[in-house]
């Protein structure tokens, strides 16, 4: 799934395979001389593969957007958890509650991260102190509950579970990609129909050029929407920023 990190690396490649394929197409059809005698079940077969491909476009179009919408929807959830338990955290004695606010300002700066960064290299170590700063958010809350175990702090520990788990389901709609099957499909797919179009077409060698082209592009806009961290559409986390602007210590 690397390769479609990087969602110019699929237009390129997919624009050069499908040229190749469509003159391959052409020059099938020189050789072999027997598309006249063959021309109404040519036409139908041609008709079948393409919109079989651009029924298929049509689906990876909306898997990767709600897949895209997901995440941005628990960007959303996840902001709101973490507010919600900063202000939970007054429930704490005062020194606690300073404390449990400091993790979380320091914690939404990781989370901030996270979704800003572009470099791969640079995940590890942020889930790793994105890690780290959970296990001191919960023993935080878990030392005031022990001592404390009334209601009200209850209700904070049950907030700071909350914090915990949307990071995890974030995580999940953030590796919940476009299968590679399912490219694999659509490419091979697109090749046959380019290979089709190469075969059928005698007018003129410029005409391959449409359909790798329009393909092409279309493989890019998935590939865009379903790379949350590479590309020109991205998850912006503004509503954690916003958060953490109203996290500021007074």
């Amino acid at each position: 799934m690397a390769a479609f990190n990087s969602p110019f690396f699929v237009l390129i490649v997919t624009l050069i395979v499908q040229i190749i394929a469509a003159f391959c197409g052409n020059r099938l059809r020189r050789t072999l001389k027997a598309y006249r005698e063959q021309r109404p079940e040519f036409d139908v077969l041609r008709t079948a593969a393409l919109t079989l491909l651009g029924l298929l476009i049509g689906f990876s179009f909306a898997m990767a957007v709600s897949r895209y919408d997901q995440r941005k929807n628990l960007e959303e959830a996840e902001a709101n958890s973490i507010g919600t338990e900063y202000l939970r955290a007054g429930l704490f004695p005062p020194q606690d509650a300073a404390r449990v606010r400091d993790l979380l300002r320091k914690y939404t700066d990781k989370r901030i991260s996270y979704y800003e960064t572009k470099d791969e290299r640079l995940i590890g170590e942020i889930d790793a102190a994105t890690s780290k700063l959970q296990a001191d958010l919960w023993s935080a809350v878990l030392v005031v509950s022990k001592v404390e175990p009334t209601p009200p702090v209850t209700l904070a520990l049950s907030g700071m579970n909350e914090v915990i788990n949307s990071q995890g389901y974030t995580q999940a709609a953030w590796w919940n990609r476009i299968p590679l099957t399912a490219w694999a499909l659509m490419g091979i797919i697109a090749i046959a129909c380019n290979i089709l179009l190469g075969y059928g077409e005698h007018r003129t060698i410029w005409f391959l050029l449409v359909l790798p082209a329009i393909v092409s592009i279309s493989f890019f806009l998935i590939a865009d929407i379903d790379s949350p961290r590479t590309g020109l559409i991205r998850i912006l986390p503004q509503n954690l920023i916003a958060q953490q602007t109203l996290m500021k210590p007074e």
